[in-house]
């Protein structure tokens, strides 16, 4: 296996992490300090969660003036499961809805 999917893989084994890509995909770009409002952790520890989550490529960062501003970036996450599928002969399927007569 890749070793960058096994360092995503591992580092959406964490509820914390998963919690914060949610929030960076629904609010788009967050300081720490907005992050950290959603927790009951200390900013030095979403730090380091967003740390990992940056050096796995699945947060950028962007420094605005004294803060540095996260987002969420899909493309890796995309990109690995793409060669996960394609290892193990997957196909993505939309389920359909039961129809009203069913």
């Amino acid at each position: 296996m890749d070793e960058q999917c096994c360092q995503i893989f591992q580092a959406l084994g964490d509820p914390t992490r998963v919690r914060i890509l949610e929030l960076l995909k629904e609010h788009g770009d967050l300081c720490v300090g907005a992050i950290a409002e959603h927790f009951e952790i200390t900013q030095p520890s979403i730090s380091h969660h967003l740390d990992m989550l940056k050096r796995v490529g699945l947060v950028t960062s962007e420094k605005r003036g004294q803060r540095v501003h996260y987002h969420f970036d899909d493309q890796a996450m995309v990109e690995c499961c793409g060669k996960q599928f394609k290892l193990f002969d997957l196909v993505v399927r939309r389920k359909c809805p039961p129809s009203a007569s069913e």
